[in-house]
């Protein structure tokens, strides 16, 4: 157990260095070999069930992968039996830093589909291995994990670097772009973001004192790698199988979850950066393990480049909606949005999106790819005539990360894009479990108003064994 005192004593170095942008990293590089051209990009999967089998079909769909190895802690769980059959001559592995000491010279590229908590040390020995990396979003779980990948990632520019919110690669990335290069969306003040569907924690009891109990740990699952560089926990089914997502020290809750997918464009082209206020303006079942029932949480970011200030105000859970502007009509449905391991969800009264205020227009949005809407319905007939063509995504968020590795595209959610975003939720995140307000000095990265929540921005120190993958 870490005291305060040593947690601010601990990492009060960690998150100067977040300042001081040093990226000495494992010591010397390890060298990439020299590679050929190939038809198909090799790739391995780290993290094949859940999540983790929906983008390897989607990757097998391109027709462009030739999968050498399969990586996952519970190999004979049945999450992962499907991919298992699907590739049975791929090696495999419990441990990814067996994969890529037996196996690194098979694969250059890697796709990475495990619990939050993990994606850093994961990617992190990717890059340093010279492999190109798909990992899913969040691309980290705290403020500095995600500073030393883009640090990381910027010291590689041959490696290509692709976070999974594969809104960048459909409809609504164009529209976007092509809506703010026109002048139809411009001078943006505020922005309301919503994610009210039920989510797992909303049936934990937000009373609790203590962690889950520890049960009997499934057969032959490697848990030591499944925690990574997190704290010791006993196994527990209640962290297993998503579940990890309920909880602080593992997941980033329904703001990690879902913010990329609803405001990844926003974010982008508004060049939004970093925010200089976070409050938490509500929250509903606080406590010091799980996330909350329901929050609200306002982002304050400054003027930039001749664009006003923005507000972004974020809401989740069931009974937290937000207010609707006039003339707002109904909330569609995308349904193309990947399904979860939840099981049949209900739908809320109001789908995940957004709504987008400017000075002289408001736009109301889905998640993931759906595209914006000028409303009132009568501005929207007004402005139709004056709307620009969109262009086609020249290749889905698949199809684009592995064209990159070839060298034949550029990655549109690259780490030094998504990186950013990732930090904002995790300062949410942070208001979220300190039910506080937070003052940020985008400048030097560094908390101005809360000593314990500054040293919060590096996490608490990594287990024995795994100190290498934080080393400046």
């Amino acid at each position: 157990m870490v005291n305060r005192r040593d947690f601010l004593k601990q990492m009060a170095l960690a998150s100067a260095g977040l300042a001081l942008g040093s990226t000495e990293l494992f010591g010397a590089e390890r060298p990439s070999a020299p590679k050929k051209r190939h038809e198909k990009v090799r790739i391995a999967y780290i993290g094949i069930g859940n999540r983790g089998q929906q983008i390897i079909e989607e990757f097998s769909r391109t027709g462009m992968v030739e999968v050498t190895a399969l990586c996952d802690v519970d190999l004979d769980g049945s999450q992962a039996q499907k991919v298992l059959g699907m590739y049975p001559k791929a090696k495999r592995f419990r441990d990814f830093r067996q994969l890529f000491d037996k196996a690194g010279n098979d694969f250059e590229a890697v796709a990475i589909a495990t619990p939050d908590h993990s994606h850093f040390p994961i990617t992190m020995l990717a890059l340093a291995s010279g492999k190109h990396v798909y990992v899913e979003k969040p691309l980290a779980r705290t403020f500095y994990e995600a500073e030393l990948l883009m640090q990381a990632a910027r010291k590689r520019p041959q490696l290509a670097t692709q976070v999974g919110n594969q809104g960048h690669s459909e409809a609504n990335y164009f529209q976007f772009k092509a809506w703010m290069e026109a002048g139809i969306i411009k001078d943006v003040t505020a922005v309301t973001a919503h994610m009210n569907n039920p989510r797992r924690w909303h049936r934990f009891d937000a009373s609790i004192y203590k962690y889950p109990e520890a049960e009997p740990l499934p057969a032959n699952m490697d848990w030591d790698t499944w925690l990574c560089a997190a704290a010791y926990h006993d196994y527990s089914s209640k962290y297993h199988q998503g579940e990890w997502r309920s909880w602080y020290d593992f997941g980033m809750g329904a703001l990690g979850d879902w913010g990329a997918h609803i405001l990844d464009t926003v974010h982008e082209f508004l060049e939004l950066g970093l925010p200089y206020e976070i409050t938490l303006l509500h929250e509903k079942g606080h406590n010091d393990y799980f996330f909350p029932y329901s929050s609200t949480i306002l982002f304050r970011f400054a003027q930039r480049k001749g664009m006003p200030p923005v507000d972004v105000t974020w809401y989740d859970g069931i009974d937290n909606l937000p207010p609707l502007p006039e003339g707002y009509g109904g909330s569609e449905y995308n349904a193309d949005i990947p399904s979860t391991n939840q099981g049949d969800t209900p739908r809320a009264t109001l789908n995940p999106g957004k709504i987008i205020y400017s000075k002289e227009l408001t736009f109301k949005g889905g998640s993931h790819g759906s595209t914006l809407s000028i409303i009132p319905q009568e501005k929207a007939r007004e402005m139709a005539g004056r709307l620009p063509e969109v262009p086609p995504s020249s290749s889905n968020h698949f199809e684009n990360f592995l064209l990159a590795c070839q060298g034949l595209e550029k990655t549109r959610s690259p780490f030094e894009i998504n990186g950013v975003l990732s930090q904002v939720f995790s300062l949410g995140v942070m208001a979220q479990r300190l039910n506080t307000q937070l003052f940020f000095d985008p400048r030097t990265k560094q908390i101005t108003n809360n000593a314990f929540a500054n040293a919060m921005l590096a996490g608490i120190p990594p287990r024995k064994d795994w100190e290498e993958f934080y080393k400046l």
